[in-house]
């Protein structure tokens, strides 16, 4: 008994011997290891010591002057930029402008009039469904619908009576498109004098139909419009940026393909913008019916936010901002963030801010980097209730 009690004692010693060995050896490695990797000084030598020690001081230093020159630098640039910047157009600059006349209507029998939808029936639902794989809606019912369709006036009854400025900026309207079909243009309900041109970005379309043949078709329109290619496929953001560059509007707009825009749409978010350059102006988003394309306004009583994955989401408006625009509905509401796909904004501003970024492809984060950007660098985002844009 005495022998095994002993062979285990000598057992422990041997288990604990061996691994304070160890753990000196793991240690005396990573220092050496340390030692190799930071420019080959050997540590034996204090005075070598000293000199790493010195080296990486310096270093450091100089990284910080670098970093440093390189945030003033920015700040520099950018407060150069924005010194040359005025906040307001002074007059010359701007046009005079008349409402849109949009009394005239199709007959009330046409199908789609006044924001109905379009049932299509059973007989033809195979037709409906093969076509709607083309592009994601019912382009059957889509092209049996007016392009100039009457869509109801979904305004609060204040803003009908609203007056804006008699002088306002001209805007360029950018639309990009990839195997879009004719039937979801933008309908013009704009004051032309306002409407700078319109610039449709083909981002690498397929169909034969959206080249020449529409390039044709958009020559004889009243409104000057310019169909730009991008010869492979860029995304969305990049197309956008090409677009932007071209235009030559005071204010670039920024719509989706698909969109219907209603009665006086346009004025009042220029009417933000000659008050103030600083601000990005966007409307109410209807929906329109993928299936029926029935024209439904939204609500006025939410604005833009995010969640903590950075998505964008609606939130009803706090007390505190309509209690800021004094319980008045027809006022602009001070949005966070905004849904990014249809905004308008003055295009020396949009270039201050930087832009776009380059390396964004398609849409989701766009809009939130440029709604934190604009609020920081001392702009405003705005929701303009008395502007209403179908999507």
């Amino acid at each position: 008994m005495k022998a095994v009690t002993l062979r285990w004692h000598t057992y422990r010693v041997i288990i604990v011997t061996s691994l304070l060995w160890c753990i000196l050896c793991v240690c005396v490695i990573l220092y050496y290891m340390d030692c190799l990797l930071n420019n080959n000084i050997s540590c034996r030598n204090p005075l070598l010591l000293r000199t790493k020690t010195e080296t990486n001081r310096q270093h450091h230093e100089h990284h910080e002057r670098l970093q440093s020159n390189l945030i003033n630098s920015e700040v520099h640039d950018f407060n150069t930029l924005k010194s040359m910047f005025s906040v307001t157009y002074k007059p010359e600059e701007l046009s005079t402008w008349a409402p849109v006349e949009t009394n005239k209507t199709n007959p009330v029998k046409w199908l789609g009039e006044f924001g109905k939808g379009v049932n299509i029936g059973p007989e033809e639902l195979d037709l409906k469904n093969e076509l709607f794989e083309v592009n994601k809606f019912n382009l059957l019912a889509s092209d049996r619908i007016a392009f100039n369709r009457s869509i109801p006036d979904v305004r609060l009854e204040g803003c009908k009576h609203k007056s804006y400025p008699k002088l306002l900026p001209t805007t360029s309207v950018i639309i990009v498109f990839h195997n879009e079909a004719w039937s979801t243009f933008i309908i013009q309900r704009s004051p032309k004098s306002l409407l700078k041109e319109i610039i449709l970005v083909d981002d690498a379309s397929e169909r034969d139909f959206l080249g020449k043949q529409l390039e044709e078709y958009v020559s004889k329109l009243p409104v000057r419009v310019i169909v730009l290619r991008t010869g492979k496929r860029s995304g969305l953001i990049r197309a956008r940026l090409i677009g932007a560059k071209e235009a030559k509007g005071q204010v670039i707009t920024f719509l989706d393909a698909h969109c219907e825009c209603t009665k006086g749409w346009l004025e009042p978010l220029l009417s933000r913008i000659v008050e103030d350059r600083t601000r990005i102006a966007c409307p109410i988003i209807d929906v329109i019916n993928d299936e029926t394309f029935e024209y439904t306004p939204a609500s006025d009583m939410t604005w833009g936010g995010f969640s903590w994955k950075l998505n964008f989401r609606w939130f009803r408006i706090p007390k505190r901002e309509m209690k800021r625009r004094a319980e008045d509905r027809t006022q602009p509401i001070r949005s966070p963030t905004m849904a990014g796909g249809l905004f308008a904004m003055d295009k020396q501003y949009f270039e201050l801010l930087g832009k776009y970024d380059e390396g964004m492809e398609i849409w989701g984060g766009e809009n939130l980097e440029l709604s934190f950007r604009v609020w920081m660098c001392g702009g405003s985002l705005e929701i303009v209730t008395c502007s209403h844009v179908g999507h």
